[in-house]
């Protein structure tokens, strides 16, 4: 399971309201053309989104306010994809998560990093044994994450996230 994301414009946001089944083609490109590549998401998480969404909340699952929001936040739109309908943010979300995640450090973070307490927690993909290794790829996404929302709330725009 891999956290992705997408940036929408008005208009693709506009377009999600007014038909949820867009969100599909927007992640995922157009499924029945076999020709068809999948699109590039704009946010790739890999498998940290669980022990990043730990670090964030100290949960397994509850969505917490502002950046606790960032991973698993949002309104669930759109056909499920298997682990769940894609979530859509709302600009004003975006901009509240963003200004909370960036006034997140390292040394915060990394207080919060228990692989013990994750692995009884059983946050995905329940491999935490290596310590340094193990934060230091949780922090190489959090800084992928901060940027994809620093850049979408300067740009006021929303968010589609989807685990696939």
């Amino acid at each position: 399971m891999v956290l992705i994301g997408r940036r929408l414009s008005a208009g693709e946001l506009g377009a999600v309201l007014a038909d949820p089944t867009v969100v599909d083609m927007l992640l995922y490109g157009d499924l029945d053309d076999d020709e068809a590549e999948m699109p590039e998401p704009e946010l790739d998480l890999d498998k940290s989104w669980h022990g990043i969404h730990y670090l964030l909340t100290g949960t397994a699952w509850q969505i917490g306010e502002s950046a606790g929001a960032a991973i698993l936040g949002g309104v669930e739109i759109g056909p499920d994809g298997g682990y769940g309908p894609p979530r859509l943010l709302d600009p004003d979300s975006v901009r509240a998560i963003a200004t909370a995640l960036d006034a997140l450090d390292v040394e915060t973070l990394r207080a919060r990093f228990d692989p013990g307490a994750m692995t009884a927690a059983e946050i995905y993909p329940d491999l935490w044994t290596n310590g340094t290794d193990d934060f230091d790829y949780l922090m190489s996404h959090f800084a992928e994450l901060r940027r994809f929302y620093h850049s979408a709330a300067v740009s006021g725009q929303a968010l589609l996230l989807a685990i696939t």
